[in-house]
């Protein structure tokens, strides 16, 4: 694995950067070793997509890759940005082309099929949108604690639908320890989520070291055993590094759709 190391630029088409890390060594953590108990899609935006066209002038995207939760591996994302990288200086018939290799080299690593959209970095429709609910973080909240131990509850008998969010996740990369910064947002039909609980639980993962997905699994599995809900979508909205961001959505809804990205990415 290349994560917490100094690497050389890549300057030739480079597909075997590209590094599979398997998903059930988090999910051995959560129990799950048989049918997911939940659906979903990781969501990748790239920012920083180049190559060149036949006359060896560069073009630039912005992209979205859609990698389904059910896939065997996780493509560590250093990997990914170096194999972007790599890509800089090779010339390509047109977009279409591009995007062809792209996702037949992501794929065989992530072992199941990816998208990739392409825009125009100026185009409108990939501009942050707000979320939708309410924002939780003025709750009160002591301070953080080691760990992603602090008990959710319940707060009272009503049977409720809202959707709430909080600016304040952050986790820790497992291998660099370096902080990883989200918003988490959840919509749900079920009794009441504690909302003072709820903070003081997304802030206790401040301290808790595990990819973005893993984290996203661990919430969701935790509010889903608490509240046995109608249904439950989560979605951790993490921010940029190396012109990447990574957004893991689950659900408990097969046909459930993932939000695009938000103004803080």
């Amino acid at each position: 694995m290349l994560l917490g190391k100094v690497t050389p630029v890549v300057d030739v088409y480079s597909p075997e950067l590209l590094h599979p890390m398997p998903r059930q060594f988090g999910r051995d953590s959560l129990l799950i070793n048989g049918p997911l108990p939940f659906h979903g899609v990781d969501l990748w935006h790239a920012y920083e997509l180049s190559w060149l066209n036949l006359e060896g002038k560069p073009e630039a995207r912005v992209g979205r890759f859609t990698v389904p939760a059910d896939s065997p591996n996780l493509v560590e994302s250093k990997s990914l940005k170096l194999y972007l990288n790599s890509l800089n200086n090779m010339r390509f018939e047109s977009e279409e082309a591009f995007s062809a290799t792209v996702i037949s080299d992501v794929g065989a690593v992530a072992g199941v099929s990816v998208s990739l959209e392409l825009w125009g970095v100026n185009d409108q429709s990939i501009s942050g949108a707000a979320l939708a609910g309410d924002c939780i973080d003025s709750e009160a909240c002591a301070d953080p604690e080691s760990g992603c131990a602090v008990s959710l509850r319940i707060d009272g008998d009503a049977w409720v639908e809202e959707r709430l969010f909080s600016h304040l996740m952050r986790s820790l990369c497992p291998i660099t320890g370096q902080p990883d910064w989200a918003t988490l947002w959840l919509h749900y039909r079920g009794p009441r989520l504690d909302r003072g609980t709820l903070l003081q639980y997304i802030v206790s993962y401040r301290q808790h070291q595990e990819f973005h997905e893993q984290c996203a699994e661990r919430i969701f599995l935790d509010i889903y055993h608490l509240l046995a809900p109608d249904f439950l979508h989560l979605q951790a909205f993490y921010t940029r590094r190396g012109g990447l961001d990574i957004t893991p959505f689950r659900s408990s809804e097969l046909d459930a759709r993932a939000q695009g990205r938000i103004a803080r990415q």
